[in-house]
């Protein structure tokens, strides 16, 4: 993916300003510091309300939004198998003849002829 410019990646979304509300008094009551930014391309939403001012959560926003993107456009490598160990293989099979004997017992014993 190319890195865009802070202006095409804002053009790209839906900025939504907010009043940040919480902890802070009158400040972040009276004034709509808080960002949201709505990708328009992947519908992805990021806010940010953590500053006093709205450019700074702006920023931060952007920010997060460019970490989310470039989540999107990563692949994971592919895995590789591994053999199961003998002693593993071993162990497994003696569990689930346990679980067998186990549940043998629990069977209801065979009608008696008489």
């Amino acid at each position: 993916m190319d890195v865009l410019s802070d202006q095409d990646l804002l053009r790209e979304c839906r900025v939504d300003t907010f009043r940040s509300g919480g902890a802070g008094g009158q400040h972040q009551n009276k004034v709509e510091s808080g960002v949201r930014l709505t990708h328009r391309g992947t519908g992805i939403v990021v806010s940010s309300r953590r500053h006093r001012s709205q450019h700074r959560n702006r920023e931060d926003a952007l920010r997060k939004l460019r970490e989310k993107l470039a989540q999107l456009d990563r692949t994971d490598p592919p895995r590789i198998p591994t053999r199961v160990p003998r002693g593993q293989r071993r162990k497994r099979l003696e569990e689930k003849r346990k679980r067998s004997r186990l549940k043998r017992l629990r069977k209801r014993p065979p009608a008696e002829d008489g």
